[in-house]
């Protein structure tokens, strides 16, 4: 196993408040896991019991409406943890967590994580700061659900993606959603979706090649946004 006092990912979470002692600790209880592309980390009501650490890859936190629907919550990237929410309500998952590319995570058991709790203030400190951003987040995107037409929330969703996982040496979004996912992402059907990304494709505005989507002027996205 990996020493976690040697993860870069480690900088980019609440694990960065941890001393030299306790990351060796850790090190000695968790459990590594590869997940691949598809599969879940956890589902929606099942019991974590800990926290999930993303080294590599990029999954989805989504939920299942009443009628069957995926909606995409947030999007997770490496250095990021996962369960934090559970763990400290002693609840079961509200969402679900699946990969959308090969990962690479570590779980932390929970009796671990709240010794930190108890013995770093600067860990808990931490944790509850990202639930707050996480918050903050969810309150954002409620708004924009009232408030942006589905075009401008698509628009809006490109160019989160392009600017947050980057490009492909093509130019096309690294991150490359089925046009399901990304109508869960938005908040529309599926068929609205395809429509809207044909009509900005019409505009030259994006460039589709199959499930690749490459922005051409985000200038005038951004204005459009």
């Amino acid at each position: 196993m990996s020493k976690c006092e040697q993860c870069i990912v480690r900088q980019f979470s609440s694990l960065k408040a941890l001393n030299k002692e306790e990351l060796v600790r850790m090190a000695d209880c968790k459990t590594s896991y590869t997940i691949k592309k598809g599969e879940p980390i956890f589902e929606e009501g099942e019991v974590t019991n800990g926290i999930y650490c993303i080294k590599e890859g990029v999954c989805k936190l989504s939920k299942l409406s009443d009628n069957g629907k995926d909606q995409i919550v947030k999007l997770v990237k490496p250095g990021e943890l996962l369960g934090q929410r559970s763990m400290i309500s002693d609840e079961p998952a509200n969402l679900s967590a699946v990969a959308l590319e090969d990962m690479e995570v570590c779980f932390i058991p929970r009796n671990e994580v709240m010794q930190f709790f108890t013995e770093n203030n600067q860990f808990s400190m931490n944790v509850m700061k990202t639930i707050c951003e996480d918050l903050k987040g969810a309150d954002d995107h409620m708004v924009n659900m009232a408030q942006k037409t589905v075009r401008q929330r698509l628009v809006d969703t490109l160019i989160y993606l392009e600017e947050t996982f980057g490009k492909n040496q093509d130019g096309s979004l690294r991150i490359q959603l089925s046009r399901e996912e990304l109508a869960g992402m938005i908040g529309t059907a599926t068929e609205s979706c395809i429509r809207l990304l044909s009509e900005l494709n019409k505009s030259k505005l994006i460039e589709l090649t199959g499930k690749k989507i490459l922005l051409f002027d985000k200038v005038k996205l951004k204005k459009f946004a």
